[in-house]
């Protein structure tokens, strides 16, 4: 039997009008209010449907199921994490070490301000986490890093570069994550994203040192 986490979770169509855009929008507001508030595992297509106010069958004209919300509210959180990391690491006018500070305060940043709804998304993320298309959008993001570490490390092995851009992100996805679970003051984010982007900065200049001189 096929696992059901494989399957497309895409919207069953695209919004045309304004009005089916509008409807689409209070769609997916109810489904942060819905999520924030019940969790990922009470969160339903008829909840979603009564807190926007139109039916279920209308709202099954855009999603499916569940999984396909889901998936819509988690894909918008990725582009824009994709846009911010395009807008901030392909800024050719800073130097690379600049770009990272910048990134990693605009990270911790973000997760502080969105934690509720990222941390009930990671709960349900075993509902879309291995359909093709979030296996597209993980993609992107990491496709922006890597093309960042060629600019920053141009002389390093191609294994140098891939280890950085794990080792980067996934402690910025980690620390992010543990340090917005509890309220920040923005004294408290600023001192920890410097904490965090100096240590990876460090890093950074380390390996590039390391080509530089081996």
């Amino acid at each position: 039997m096929a696992d059901r986490r494989s399957r497309s979770v895409s919207s069953r169509k695209q919004p045309q009008q304004a009005r089916s855009t509008e409807l689409v929008a209070a769609i997916l507001d109810a489904a942060i209010q819905v999520l924030a508030k019940e969790g990922a595992q009470r969160f339903t297509t008829a909840r979603v449907a009564e807190r926007a106010g139109v039916s279920v069958g209308s709202l099954y004209q855009y999603f499916p199921n569940k999984a396909a919300i889901l998936f819509r509210l988690q894909s918008d959180e990725w582009r824009r994490t994709s846009d911010m990391l395009r807008g901030i690491l392909a800024d050719g006018a800073r130097p690379p070490p600049a770009r990272l500070r910048a990134l990693v305060h605009a990270f911790v940043r973000s997760e502080c301000e969105e934690a509720a709804i990222r941390t009930a998304l990671d709960d349900a993320a075993p509902l879309y986490r291995d359909a093709p298309e979030a296996q597209e959008a993980r993609a992107a993001g990491k496709g922006i890093v890597a093309a960042f570490m060629r600019e920053a490390l141009p002389r390093a092995p191609d294994a140098t570069r891939v280890l950085a851009s794990e080792l980067i992100t996934t402690t910025l996805s980690e620390v992010g994550k543990r340090f917005s679970e509890t309220p920040r003051s923005e004294a408290e984010i600023a001192r920890h994203a410097d904490g965090l982007a100096d240590m990876l900065c460090a890093y950074l200049g380390a390996l590039a040192r390391r080509r530089k001189h081996s």
